[in-house]
């Protein structure tokens, strides 16, 4: 990206954010802007800052991450929040996704990865760690609510519409869709856009859930 990313992180252990900004400081076109230590701290921050991506912890007094998550997906033109925890059980990838995040990663991962996925959010991408990858996968065929309204909602879709969302359930980029369906990216756009008018969702992400919890990914 030419442009700095501006970040905030909520996280209730001040030494994490500490550790944020030294790691994420090094980079010379990442920015940490603001933090915050509760969910509620979180959304204000979000609301003064207006940063392009945030680092969202989940366990927190007063007003935990999955709630400041949905509070934030409510703004206008929401920032691209990925969840940054230790804890990745199934329930927590699902609900965090479901409630508008961008992408789930733990604590553990690596401070030289953590740098490249916080850019690749911040130009509208799923990031996901490895283990939350396959958490979803096994927990989203095995919903059977969800399962069943992704289904219903793909079939209103049409043909061309339902090849842009398993793209999208593959966290494919617009340029890579646009390589694999031989359109324009411009085409592309246009196509992701209407999706998530017509999904009712808030980012690729959710669209991408839907792609999974309908079973078009991967499908022939």
């Amino acid at each position: 990206m030419d442009r700095t990313v501006r970040v905030v992180v909520v996280d209730d252990e001040p030494m994490v954010c500490r550790f944020l900004r030294t790691i994420l400081g090094s980079a010379a076109d990442v920015e940490v802007v603001d933090e915050a230590h509760d969910g509620t701290a979180g959304v204000e921050a979000v609301t003064r800052q207006r940063p392009d991506v945030v680092l969202m912890d989940l366990r927190m007094p007063g007003m935990d991450g999955l709630t400041a998550i949905e509070r934030i997906a409510e703004l206008r033109d929401p920032p691209a929040v990925v969840v940054l925890t230790t804890f990745d059980a199934d329930e927590y990838v699902l609900r965090a996704l479901r409630a508008g995040a961008a992408g789930f990663l733990v604590k553990s991962t690596p401070p030289e990865d953590l740098i490249g996925l916080v850019r690749v959010a911040a130009e509208g991408h799923t990031v996901l760690s490895a283990a939350a990858a396959r958490r979803l996968v096994a927990a989203s065929s095995d919903d059977h609510p969800a399962r069943d309204r992704a289904r219903r909602l793909v079939g209103s879709l049409t043909e061309r519409e339902v090849e842009v969302l398993a793209c999208l359930g593959e966290g494919l980029s617009n340029a890579r869709i646009a390589a694999r369906l031989y359109l324009s990216e411009a085409t592309v756009k246009g196509h992701v856009s209407r999706l998530l008018d017509k999904l009712d969702c808030a980012n690729r992400t959710q669209a991408g859930l839907i792609a999974h919890d309908a079973g078009v990914v991967g499908a022939p």
